[in-house]
């Protein structure tokens, strides 16, 4: 298989910069056509709820890249406009501006688009957090605010309220989960965060869903839970997660469920591809399909991608891997932790603050590994993960439209 003459990217988020990347450093020579919804030049999010929030971390520190590391790219950056309409079969992508761009590889790097619930947008001072825009006008809100309520308790709403709560505002975490990122951490890790964050002050409501915005003349003063208790606020943050960025993609010929269906290679249709946040792909390993919303996949699946788009046959099958900082604790997880996972402390003491912490299945087999405040130390416990992750293939999922 030669290499196609030309590649669009679409998205100029983390995934789609580095798909451009790393064709480059594979020495690929054609053209490269990177399109972008956002005016502004290709920025960082994970520091977007936490340095940018806070205030430590200007919006320069963010850019993935210098403006001289961009054009050493030898790349066309079509910037501030955004895609409508894909049609697979011709590989042409049209822009809300009327542009037809196409090429022989495309590849979607969509990524989401924040969440929003019913009657949580209809006041002045409700905000969400996805885009550089969000983060800078969500900070100014901080600075003049006094009450927090942070709908939402998986990762980013637990981020918010954390540096909310570091930057001395009264928070309140309100989300449906027992405790926060119980999905993400389990019962038992999520557990010592709720406590984390009591004993931070900020005031957690688990097991609560909010009913309406409350507000006065039309500017937020509070929410109102789902077990009638009313919640005084003068900033309300919905973030309730993030929906793939698909919308675009009906009728182009693509699956289209939770995201962009795609084969081990990344492949939603012949000379289409699919990376980061957006994408769901089939792993081998695991015999079903995953997608995987993390920082780390968003540059080691465009390095995949990169590779299936040069004619390489290898599989992507990853080690699921996220981090999150919250008042001071750093958490590193790889794998997948689920609620019902047995939990084993393989090095340090919870109660001192550091610890490594194995997940097992029923059939004591691991899952997952997660570090509280033992980054390196967590790094080698990996290994232990590999067969699970990387083993014989296992059939693709089968999938309808």
């Amino acid at each position: 298989m030669s290499a196609p003459e030309d590649v669009l990217v679409v998205g100029s988020g983390a995934a789609g910069l580095a798909v451009v990347e790393s064709l480059r450093r594979k020495g690929y020579r054609g053209r490269i056509t990177l399109l972008g919804e956002e005016a502004g030049a290709p920025y960082d999010r994970p520091p977007l709820s936490k340095q940018v929030l806070a205030g430590t971390w200007g919006a320069g520190r963010t850019l993935l890249r210098s403006r001289e590391a961009l054009e050493a790219m030898d790349a066309e950056f079509v910037l501030g406009e955004r895609a409508v309409a894909l049609d697979a079969a011709t590989r042409t992508v049209r822009t809300v501006g009327g542009r037809r761009l196409g090429a022989e590889a495309v590849v979607l790097a969509t990524g989401l688009r924040a969440r929003t619930l019913p009657g949580l947008s209809a006041a002045d001072g409700v905000r969400v957090l996805r885009t550089l825009d969000d983060a800078t006008q969500l900070r100014g809100d901080l600075l003049s605010a006094e009450q927090v309520v942070v709908v939402g308790d998986g990762v980013l709403g637990a981020e918010i309220a954390s540096t909310a709560r570091q930057m001395g505002r009264e928070v309140t975490l309100v989300g449906p989960q027992t405790a926060p990122m119980r999905t993400q951490l389990g019962e038992i890790v999520a557990a010592r965060l709720a406590a984390l964050h009591t004993e931070h002050g900020v005031r957690l409501r688990p097991g609560t869903l909010v009913e309406e915005v409350e507000n006065v003349h039309g500017r937020v003063t509070g929410v109102r839970s789902s077990d009638g208790e009313s919640l005084g606020a003068d900033l309300v943050v919905a973030a309730v997660g993030g929906a793939p960025d698909t919308d675009w993609l009906a009728g182009s010929g693509l699956t289209l469920e939770d995201g962009i269906v795609c084969d081990s290679r990344c492949r939603a249709a012949e000379g289409v591809y699919a990376t980061g946040d957006v994408a769901r792909f089939h792993h081998e390993a695991l015999g079903r399909l995953l997608r995987l919303e993390n920082r780390t996949n968003a540059t080691e699946q465009a390095m995949a991608v990169t590779a299936a788009i040069l004619g390489e046959d290898r599989p992507y099958s990853p080690v699921p891997y996220f981090w999150t900082d919250q008042l001071g604790v750093k958490i590193h997880v790889y794998g997948q932790p689920t609620p019902d996972a047995t939990v084993d402390i393989v090095e340090g003491d919870p109660e001192q603050g550091r610890f490594v912490a194995r997940y097992l299945d029923d059939q004591g087999g691991p899952v997952a590994v997660l570090g509280w405040n033992m980054p390196k130390q967590t790094r080698p416990h990996r290994q232990h993960l590999l067969d699970r992750y990387t083993s014989a293939p296992r059939p693709e999922a089968v999938t309808s439209q």
